[in-house]
């Protein structure tokens, strides 16, 4: 790179503009004192002229020649506003100081005083006395003159001698900057090609100056070292082998670290928080954010962020398709390079945390678009074919581990699913029947009673009659929890679904309102939720006496869902503990299996509120 910091161009016109500033300072001084000084003798001939006048004059008056002295009084007047005001054309003025006004003062009084009596007073004569003092003052201004001109010219020929030794110092500084600026520097270039060309490659000019001269003795030691390299340089170039290998392993290494890691992580969010740390440090990146998709691909779900600003983890915790730079991805683009113009993107949050570069990734798995990986860079970054190929094989390996955790929790909701299955068929086939085979008994037995019976075996048949068909109730709607099946993708058509057989089978009124949006949960994690549910909804119909049940369910921030009826409301805490109301133990154990919480109270102005909160 040229150093240029004080060119030889540059010094050259800075001594030339220094020598021509300094020519033009002289010439101009020299031109404005010699103006002075001939403003300065037009001055002393105009007062000496009017010296000759006064006498001229005073001649005329006493001859009687009005004419010829009224002539004479406008010369007078003439040369009086000549000496005050000046004659640039000439040119004429004074060099003013204090005695020469004093001077002229007296000289203007004085005339005044001779041109009244002569044209007003009308007198014949000029005192001699009068003339005398006029003259005597005539004179004192012009010695007064001539003194402040030789003081002028004393001036010019001290600023002539002092510019002759200027000329004579600055001729031996030019002589010495052209030797130190050029000719040395010319010497030294000349002596190091002598050397390189009698065979000594590691020659160097040293030059120490920052201009032409400069940048050939950089360019020169550049080519002696190019040489040199050429002949022995192998090593190095072995060794920057080596290094890239190294780069080479070092990033082999994270990959199998990061393909052991997703290997045996079985959390999806541990696994996106665990993958997104030790890609930043693959990246170099500034922030990195895992995101999931649904089916459709219409939302973008926030798995996991590692140093992002929470204005992005809370804003675009759901991005819909489309609306933002992230969450583009369709599974048929490859990794897409995003430059952030803050002019025209000054709103976004991403600018607004000082984010340039964006580079997205998207997740696939047998072209199947699982989600997308956003890379964040505080610089504007170009991505190269090494780091597009190596974030590739990345999103591959988190694709195949979130493809994993899916098939094993499908493998553990089938297995659920088939265990509740059985259950059924054996509650079905047993204890259902048997349950429907005594109540028909009951029923036989309540008709082949003779009358008159006693009180008490009709309130034991009557007793006996309300618990088969409270157990019979209970076998069926076990029945149908066993039978209702969630959906991965979306709780609510589950939910809404156990709601209308509730609805049918209660006679009960029922809604759900679902906000937000979140994360799906897990199947397993789905199956517990229906659970507390539906068990909040069996002892809605048994106990509460109800006419309205509203189910809310709540995405964001975190999954929460409220079952609130208009009964006649129980007594939370002796509820938890009576052995008697077993569906709300069971319930308590189900939240924590899953990591939730359970709220049991009272709902204003009446009713029972059953909350289920679900850790973030």
């Amino acid at each position: 790179m040229k150093n240029t910091e004080f060119t030889l161009k540059r010094k050259l016109t800075f001594i030339g503009s220094a020598l021509l500033v300094l020519a033009m300072i002289s010439i101009s001084f020299t031109l404005w004192v010699t103006w002075k000084l001939e403003g300065g003798a037009a001055a002393i001939n105009e007062a000496g002229r009017m010296r000759m006048q006064t006498y001229q004059l005073a001649l005329l008056v006493g001859e009687g020649d009005k004419e010829a002295s009224t002539k004479l009084i406008k010369k007078f007047d003439d040369s009086i506003s000549a000496l005050k005001y000046g004659d640039p054309s000439r040119p004429l003025f004074v060099p003013w100081n204090k005695l020469n006004r004093s001077y002229f003062a007296n000289i203007s009084s004085i005339w005044i005083e001779i041109k009244n009596s002569l044209l007003v007073k009308k007198a014949e004569t000029i005192p001699a006395s009068q003339i005398d003092n006029f003259v005597s003052n005539i004179d004192r201004f012009v010695g007064s003159i001539e003194s402040e001109v030789d003081y002028w010219t004393s001036l010019l020929h001290l600023f002539q001698f002092a510019m002759l030794a200027t000329s004579l110092i600055a001729t031996l500084v030019i002589m010495y900057v052209g030797y130190s600026v050029i000719l040395d520097p010319v010497e030294k270039l000349r002596l190091g090609f002598d050397s390189v060309r009698s065979g000594k490659l590691n020659t160097r000019v040293q030059i120490n100056a920052h201009d032409e001269f400069g940048d050939l003795a950089a360019g020169f030691n550049s080519m002696t070292a190019t040489i040199s390299d050429l002949y022995g340089g192998l090593e190095a170039k072995v060794q920057e082998k080596t290094i890239h290998l190294q780069e080479r392993q070092n990033r082999l290494q994270a990959l199998y670290d990061l393909s052991s890691f997703v290997s045996r992580e079985n959390n999806l969010e541990l696994l996106a928080k665990g993958f997104s740390e030790r890609i930043m440090s693959l990246s170099n990146a500034s922030a990195i954010a895992i995101r999931w998709t649904d089916e459709a691909n219409r939302r973008y779900f926030l798995l996991s962020g590692t140093n992002l600003p929470k204005a992005i983890t809370h804003e675009e915790q759901c991005v819909v398709t489309g609306d933002c730079y992230c969450g583009q991805s369709t599974g048929h683009e490859e990794v897409k390079v995003v430059t952030f113009n803050p002019k025209t993107e000054a709103e976004r949050h991403c600018v607004k945390a000082g984010y340039k570069t964006l580079i997205t990734v998207p997740i696939l798995f047998q072209q199947d678009l699982l989600g997308e990986i956003d890379i964040f860079y505080s610089e504007e970054t170009h991505l190269e074919q090494d780091q597009k190929l190596l974030f590739e094989t990345l999103a591959h390996h988190l694709a195949g581990a979130m493809e994993a955790l899916r098939i094993k929790a499908m493998e553990k909701e089938a297995a659920i699913s088939e265990e509740r299955s059985l259950l059924a068929r054996e509650l079905h086939d047993s204890i259902a029947q048997s349950l429907a085979f005594l109540k028909l008994q009951v029923g036989m037995l309540k008709d082949e009673l003779v009358e008159p019976a006693s009180v008490k075996a009709k309130k034991i048949l009557g007793e006996l009659d309300e618990g088969l068909r409270e157990s019979y109730s209970d076998v069926r709607e076990l029945l149908l929890h066993f039978r209702t099946r969630t959906n991965t993708e979306d709780i609510e058509t589950a939910i809404r679904t156990t709601l209308q057989k509730f609805e049918h089978q209660s006679g009960i009124h029922s809604e759900l309102e679902v906000s937000g949006q979140g994360l799906p949960l897990a199947p397993d994690v789905q199956i517990q939720v229906m659970h507390v549910i539906q068990e909040a909804l069996s002892n809605i119909r048994k106990h509460s006496k109800a006419s309205n049940v509203r189910v809310q369910v709540r995405q964001s921030p975190n999954w929460e869902f409220e079952v609130i009826d208009d009964g006649v409301g129980f007594e939370a805490a002796e509820d938890f503990v009576d052995s008697t109301h077993v569906g709300l133990s069971i319930m308590k154990e189900r939240a924590m299996k899953i990591g939730a919480r359970l709220d049991v109270g009272a709902n204003i102005p009446k009713g029972a509120k059953i909350t289920l909160t679900l850790a973030s």
